[in-house]
């Protein structure tokens, strides 16, 4: 595993003090001796520390001056002593594996201990609680087990600690409450249990504070309104429960709030709206309900916004976008109602999710005012009105989802498939009506699904155009012709599904040859001659190709050879033609004959 630097830089310091400390009564340059052991431990494939070495025979405490002090990434004061190791760029790499030395914790003066991304095993040492000077405490990432010991509380001088990232067992220790200089907290992804101790609400210089993904249980605290310089605060991905603690409108400073996946209750309070710092509100997989904030993003920048899945109901807040800088708004899986007046200038937005819900009326975006949008997912609601025609000049979408508006109607904008960065249109059922337009400057595209809608005409034999394509579904239309060969062409191409159309004539044999097609499926149409023999074809079900009478081989009947002479005409048509034929000669025998007679 490589070493990141700051382990380097600092992992060498400790080191080479702890070992000051075990060889001070020994007659040799301690820094020397430290660095060299060091090195040994460091794999070194660019011999980026040739130049640590001792002369052979030298006296390593000549006149009291080390031969560190002129290695590489080395530096050291008028006294020769060591004063910064500078290990980065340098391309080493090595494993520090075992427990934390307690020993460590005889270094009074040590201010920062960062051991983060190794592999150190075992509890935390109780005697991590006795360091004087520390300020940064970082042993996140990696393999921690054991109880968080309440003796860090003890730790007056730090003011970061990060030690998240473990697999401890147990609650957090309320004595990490008397921590008074603290100012970032994180003790995420460490597999805790147990409610959040209201003593932590005594950390009233904290700044930040991250106990996502872990086991929490019960109520946020109240005394939480105390962190009156809080600008950060994640306790997402827990089993927390309660609703959001009024006294939250004391928060002045927060600017980031996470509550995600949780279980969560209730209605947000307006005081939440009212927070002058709030930029990010993400409260989604919970089980709030009732209206957001009326006057959500009247008082603060909003930029992000995420409250899907939950039960909200309710319209838009009419200023949610009145900053001019969000970018992200995430409402899915609710029961929100209403128009989309308020967003529909909303400039700043690149994403916007608001599938699943009951919003209804015509799509008032007008993309022309946005230029940045790049994901829309409007899918699962009651639109009407169409496709906004002005959609190609959103020059930076790359998702576009309107499917399941049953009442949208309208007509597929002509110059849809020449937008530069669009990569995925959806409109199924959604009655559209009208042509497929031609795919003749088709940029990027790579999926379009257009099922189960009032689309008739034939594929355009352009759809060669789109390089792209991966996916491309047109099932349950009016659709007519043949299928053009030009399809089969697009070397990516996956999926393929034109069931229950109108297409008739043969499958193009060009589709035998595909390395990359899974499904095509034709199904429900009036396809005749063979069905594809290319090796991609024998893993596909045979419900693909059901549905098409004049179709022949595997796994329906085998065609017989006339038919590949004659094309499209099988077996009983020959009978048919044959009978009919005869039919005819003999009434002509007849009224002959009879002519004859008279």
């Amino acid at each position: 595993m490589s070493l990141p630097m700051k382990i380097l830089k600092f992992f060498c310091f400790i080191n080479l003090l702890s070992n000051f400390i075990l060889s001070s009564s020994l007659a040799v340059d301690p820094y020397s001796q430290a660095l060299l052991s060091l090195k040994s431990e460091f794999i070194d494939d660019n011999n980026s520390l040739h130049d640590w070495v001792v002369p052979f025979g030298a006296n390593l405490i000549e006149s009291g001056s080390s031969y560190a002090c002129s290695w590489s990434g080395i530096k050291c004061n008028n006294n020769s002593i060591v004063t910064s190791i500078d290990l980065s760029m340098k391309k080493l790499g090595g494993v520090l594996s075992g427990q934390l030395p307690a020993e460590f914790s005889e270094l009074e003066n040590l201010k920062i201990l960062n051991l983060v991304e190794n592999s150190f095993s075992g509890s935390i040492p109780f005697e991590y609680g006795s360091f004087r000077n520390l300020e940064f405490l970082l042993l996140a990432e990696n393999s921690l087990t054991g109880s968080i010991p309440p003796e860090l509380g003890n730790l007056k001088t730090v003011t970061h600690m990060e030690i998240g990232s473990n697999s401890y067992q147990g609650f957090i220790p309320p004595q990490l409450g008397n921590m008074s200089q603290l100012q970032y907290l994180d003790i995420a992804g460490a597999n805790l249990y147990g409610p959040i101790p209201k003593e932590l609400s005594n950390l009233t210089n904290l700044q930040s504070l991250f106990l996502f993904l872990n086991q929490l249980t019960g109520l946020i605290p109240n005394e939480f309104s105390k962190f009156k310089k809080l600008t950060y605060l994640d306790l997402s991905e827990n089993f927390l429960s309660g609703s959001i603690p009024e006294s939250f409108s004391e928060l002045k400073s927060l600017r980031f709030f996470c509550l995600m996946t949780n279980n969560m209750s209730g209605t947000v309070p307006e005081a939440i709206a009212e927070l002058p710092s709030l930029e990010s509100l993400l409260i989604w997989d919970n089980q709030f309900s009732g209206s957001l904030p009326k006057s959500l993003g009247k008082n603060s920048k909003l930029k992000w916004v995420d409250v899907s899945t939950n039960n909200f109901s309710g319209s838009i807040p009419s200023d949610v976008c009145l900053s001019g800088v969000l970018f992200k708004l995430i409402l899915f899986s609710n029961k929100f109602t209403g128009s989309l007046f308020s967003i529909s200038k909303c400039s700043s937005l690149v994403r916007l999710c608001i599938e699943d819900n009951s919003f209804s009326g015509e799509i008032p975006l007008k993309f022309s005012h946005l230029p940045h949008i790049a994901y829309v997912d409007l899918s699962k609601n009651n639109f009407v009105g169409g496709i906004p025609l002005d959609i190609s000049l959103a020059t930076r979408l790359e998702y576009f989802n309107v499917s399941y508006n049953m009442k949208l109607g309208g007509n597929i904008p002509s110059q849809i498939w020449s937008m530069p960065q669009v990569q995925n249109f959806s409109a199924s059922s959604c009655g559209l009506l009208g042509n497929l337009p031609s795919f003749e400057s088709c940029k990027s595209i790579s999926t379009i699904d257009l099922g189960r809608n009032n689309l008739y005409g034939t594929i355009p034999k352009s759809v060669s155009k789109c390089h792209a394509l991966v996916a491309i579904k047109l099932s349950e239309n009016n659709l007519t012709g043949q299928i053009p060969e030009e399809l089969a062409n697009i070397h990516i191409l996956e999926i393929v599904d034109l069931s229950n159309n109108k297409f008739n004539g043969l499958i193009p044999e060009k589709f035998s040859s595909s390395s990359s097609l899974l499904l095509l499926n034709v199904s429900f149409n009036n396809i005749s001659g063979s069905t594809p023999k290319g090796k991609s074809f024998t893993l596909m079900d045979s419900s693909a190709f059901v549905g098409n009478s004049e179709l022949c081989g595997v796994p329906f009947r085998p065609c017989i050879k006339s038919v590949g002479l004659l094309g499209s005409i099988g077996i009983w048509k020959i009978t048919h033609t044959v009978l009919l034929s005869a039919g005819l000669l003999i009434n002509l025998l007849i009224l002959g004959f009879g002519i004859l007679h008279f």
